[in-house]
């Protein structure tokens, strides 16, 4: 590792998904575990480290809301994303019978795609953790056969976790996009060729159409609207800010050109996010 090699903090432990997808954006780096995704973003904005690395889309579940809304909160802008593909495992002290099991940790995220594993288990207790990673350390530290886990199997690796059963998630295919965030937004591009995405949000007026007249401008354009998600505004009642993904830079003619429409049309734009796409969009 050198000098120039960057400090990237994640939520969790090391064995968590986000460890993972720290050493696929950032290969050479020195990587900082922190307790939460708040602990994340604050230590990113106050220039800790220099990046920070957060899910915030899954293929099963759908949008992360807390990292939208810390995307929304505060001035940090997506700089790169990741898609990983998620392989979910029961790990335990040992090797025993499911019905032996009476406790279940993990992340809610994780908890919500392993629903038909839990479904056949009604005798054992869900137990939410902060990370993967944090259910099976706390599993590992305590000790108990009778307590599980659900998390990767690095993270058997790493706590000397037994994989009583290998892909317990509900679809055999699901992948989370984490992204790398930083107190800038990028413009360098210097593959032309390279495919981008470019994120943002708005607020419209109140009232008929509003939402259309805000997004008409990127069908005309023929701009592909990647992603679209709602969040409630803090402090209003009934009030929403939206969040999109477009396909392009947005220093590109028709990108540059459709954003500036949209401004007419909507109360506040904030671009967030100038990255590359991964390559695996096809998750």
């Amino acid at each position: 590792m050198t000098a120039a090699a960057p400090v990237v903090a994640y939520a969790g432990r090391d064995g968590a998904h986000a460890a993972t997808a720290c050493d696929k954006l950032f290969p050479e780096s020195a990587l900082v575990p922190l307790p939460s995704f708040t602990a994340v973003v604050e230590a990113t904005v106050a220039g800790e480290v220099e990046f920070g690395v957060l899910p915030i889309e899954s293929s099963l579940t759908g949008p992360i809301a807390e990292t939208h809304d810390l995307l929304q909160a505060t001035p940090l802008s997506i700089t790169q994303e990741a898609v990983l593909r998620i392989r979910h495992c029961l790990l335990g002290v040992e090797d025993i019978p499911l019905e032996r099991i009476k406790v279940v940790r993990s992340h809610p995220a994780a908890l919500d795609q392993c629903r038909r594993l839990l479904a056949a288990m009604p005798w054992a207790t869900a137990i939410a953790a902060g990370t993967t990673a944090e259910a099976a350390a706390d599993v590992a530290e305590r000790g108990d056969p009778e307590e599980a886990a659900i998390a990767g199997e690095r993270a058997a690796t790493l706590y000397g976790l037994t994989v009583i059963s290998g892909d317990v998630g509900d679809h055999p295919e699901a992948y989370t996009r984490f992204v790398s965030v930083a107190p800038y937004t990028r413009l360098d591009r210097a593959d032309e060729a390279e495919e981008w995405r470019t994120a943002f949000a708005f607020v419209t007026d109140h009232r008929p159409g509003a939402l259309h007249r805000a997004i008409e401008p990127f069908a005309r354009h023929g701009i592909d609207l990647v992603q679209l998600v709602s969040r409630p505004i803090p402090d209003t009642q009934w009030r929403y800010c939206f969040h999109a993904v477009l396909a392009g830079h947005p220093l590109d003619e028709e990108i540059r050109g459709a954003l500036a429409e949209v401004r007419t049309q909507t109360r506040r734009l904030k671009v967030f996010g100038s990255y590359p796409a991964d390559g695996h969009d096809e998750a």
